[in-house]
Formats: C-alpha cells, structure tokens, sequence
C-alpha cells in the first residue's frame, strides 16, 4: 500500500511540472527574426593613398522578434572561421551599418593580427543584443581584403637641439619628422624656458637660428629664446621660415588619472604609423580628446563606432589598462582605438612612486619591435626598484645575479641617484633583459 502511494505521489508531481512547463510563454525564432548582414565588397586591396576614402558599406536588416523591442547591434570581425572567441569589436548603438574608410579598417584588421601585403578572408557578422542574455549572431560573410603595412618612415636628418631641450646642446636632438610636403617638416616638443636652434645630423655643420627674431632661419644664426611649453615646431626650407605654436593631444574625463579638471593625459606623436598615442591606465567613466588642454578643439564619439565628431559625446570607458590610439590623418573622419594592453612600469623606493606605486610607464615600441619597451628621463634615487605590469605584483620581474637578466619574482635592483633611460626587452620571454643608461 505504501509503495502505491509513492508512485501515485510521484506521478501527481511529474504532472504539476508538465503542467508548470506548459504555462511559459515560448518565443521561437524564425527566419524574419534573423538580422541579415550585407557588404559592399567580397574582395578588396587596401592602398597607402587615398586617405580618408570609405571602402567598405556594411549593413543589416532590423529583425522581427513579433513584439516591440529595442535592440543594439555591434559589428564583429574575425579571421575566416574563427569562432569569434576574440573578434574585433565595433559598437554602433541602434545603426543598421557601420562604414570603414581605408585606414580605419586597415587598422581593425591590423589590430586583429592580418598580415600586411597578403590576401588574407575575413568573417564579418553582426551581434544583435535585445539584453545580456538574450543575443543573436548573423550569418557570416567573407571578404578577402589586402592589408598595408602601419609602420611608416617619416624619420629625417634635422632636429630641434639647446638648452630647452632635455638633452641640452650636447643632444641627442628632438627630431623633426616629414609634413608630405618636400622640405617642410616637424617636430612635437616639450621645451623648458631657455633656447633651441635646428641643426642637421647632430651636427654643428649645418645649423640654423634667428638673427632678427623675425621667424626667419638664418644659418649660423642667433639662439630663438623659448618658454615652456608644448610645441609643434614647423621650418620650411624651401623659404627658411619657422613657426613654433602651442600644441598637444590630450584625454581629459573622470575616466582619466586627472579627471575632468585636467591636466590631460598627453598623446605622444608616433611618426611609424603618423598617429598620436598614449599607454594609460583608465577608470570607469568617460572622457575625450582635446587639443591643448582646452575645450576650443575637442572630439568625442558620437554613435559610439570608434569615429569621432567635434564637440561629440563622451566616450564610456571599462577600467583597464590601455594603449590609445588617435588617428588625425584626416580631420574629416578621424577615428580613435582604445586597445587592452599590458603597462610595464617601474616601482620601488627608488622611483617617485615608491613601493606603492602609482608605477613610472614604461612605453611600447611603436616601430613594430614586439617585446621591447622604453623608458626615458626617469629620475632615480638611492634604493632599489623592480618592473611589473599594470601596477600589481602577479606579473613582476627582478635581476638575481646583477647581469641584466631578469628572472620573474627576482631580487630587487639597486640603484644610485641620477637621470636615467631603461630599456625593457621581452622580445626573447624565456630570457628577458633590461639596460640602464
């Protein structure tokens, strides 16, 4: 008898779950619920000239989930059957297209690990998100495109030398870098008060200053008196004129080490790839660019699509470590990369920040030599230090033996008081080194 009643127990509350399940509500897709993605191009070679050209339209078809839904939709790219673990990622709101002008999407598939020069098929696909758990991938298409190198070579023989400078006129120089323009070149600097002349080659052989202080070159001439300051220096040997103006890129934002007040966190010119970029570590929150730490110039993010618009919105930001890109090639669609990296720095008693940190930052070579980082001026004084990455101890590095190799959780550096430049190399990571000059 008990055992009947166990099995009637049972069966009464198999029942009650057949009945509970039959009370949801199921939506089942079908195909009008599909976001259906098109492109402009199945086959495309991207070329060094033409800057600013849009190459490539992508859009898609609004879905029909049978209800009335707000949705938002990022573009993802990958290499051609990838499982989009890891794609390149382009938020666009509620757009139904995103479109990449030559160096924008140069750069995407750059970031994403294209090999230049080679025909390499790519997936694209949309991410349709009605909320965190509730998402939708499109269909792939494939495009076969042709990636050009980022690495250019604006280097020159001219430099900007004196007691401005921080090498004083013994040098190294600042260096001036090509304009386009046949014997227009240059130079993004950081003066103090003090002077400066432009000299070739490191050398006194040919060097030039300003006898009138008309703004004129006059070779052999007097020393220009400047102040301190961020400059962009411009000389024009075609007709031995100069103009030295105030000029610096910026982020400013909560999300910024310096808030909204300023000052900025400054973007350093990158002559290999003619942008302007920074490693930093960024909060929660949003920020923006603007030239000279004030608000006459400034771009936000308007669409949130990785383009920027003067005087658009704030961009939102993830806390994490970064290096940013600002790309001004073309004033008419300049665009921005935000690119989640590891910071290399330097901490200890020795250095500004002492044990606790914040780090001094190490920064990447942008010349395309993985693994090496530079790190110059530092003051350092009495004490030791060590290098770790994004100011935490998990990833740290020290010198066992006093031989410049590095051994992970090694021994703390020693160090005497003075200015110094380090260089980082993790080129080789089974054996990596470091110099201090």
């Amino acid at each position: 008898m008990k055992y009947i009643l166990k099995i009637t127990i049972l069966l009464l509350t198999v029942g009650m779950l057949f009945t509970a399940c039959d009370d949801r509500e199921l939506v089942t897709l079908d195909d009008s619920a599909k976001t259906v993605l098109t492109v402009s191009q199945t086959s495309l070679i991207l070329a060094q000239f033409n800057d600013g050209e849009d190459v490539l339209n992508t859009n898609w078809t609004e879905p029909s989930f049978g209800f009335d839904s707000a949705q938002d939709y990022k573009l993802l790219i990958d290499f051609a059957g990838g499982d989009f673990s890891n794609p390149k990622t382009f938020a666009v709101g509620d757009a139904l297209e995103k479109v990449f002008t030559k160096e924008g999407l140069n750069s995407a598939l750059l970031s994403l690990g294209a090999e230049a020069n080679t025909a390499m098929d790519f997936d694209f696909k949309v991410l349709t998100s009605l909320s965190d758990q509730s998402t939708f991938l499109s269909d792939a298409r494939t495009i076969t495109i042709t990636t050009f190198p980022s690495i250019l070579d604006l280097s020159t023989t001219w430099g900007v030398v004196g007691s401005a400078t921080p090498n004083s006129w013994d040098g190294p120089d600042l260096e001036f870098f090509q304009t386009g323009e046949a014997n227009i070149y240059a130079a993004y600097v950081n003066l103090a008060d003090g002077q400066i002349k432009f000299r070739e080659n490191n050398d006194w052989a040919l060097n030039y200053g300003d006898n009138g202080a008309d703004n004129t070159l006059d070779q052999d001439g007097t020393n220009i008196d400047v102040t301190a300051g961020s400059y962009k220096i411009i000389i024009n040997l075609n007709d031995f004129t100069y103009t030295i103006d105030s000029f610096s890129w910026g982020m400013v934002g909560d999300a910024t080490p310096n808030g909204w007040g300023g000052p900025d966190t400054v973007l350093k010119y990158d002559e290999y790839s003619d942008t302007f970029k920074a490693v930093v570590v960024l909060g929660n929150g949003e920020m923006k660019f603007r030239q000279n730490n004030d608000w006459a110039v400034n771009y936000g993010d308007t669409g949130a699509d990785g383009t920027l618009e003067s005087g658009g919105d704030n961009i939102i930001v993830t806390a994490g470590s970064y290096l940013v890109t600002l790309n001004l090639t073309d004033l008419d669609a300049p665009f921005y990369s935000l690119e989640a990296t590891d910071i290399w720095g330097i901490v200890g008693d020795a250095t500004p920040g002492g044990w606790g940190g914040p780090d001094v930052k190490f920064t990447p070579d942008f010349a395309g030599n993985d693994g090496l980082y530079y790190l110059n001026d530092v003051t350092l004084t009495t004490g030791f230090f060590k290098f770790r990455t994004n100011d935490d101890w998990g990833n740290n590095y020290g010198d066992d033996g006093n031989d410049g190799t590095l051994e992970f959780d090694g021994e703390n550096i020693s160090a005497t008081p003075g200015t110094y430049n380090i260089t980082l190399d993790f080129s080789d990571s089974s054996n990596p080194t470091y110099t201090i000059n």
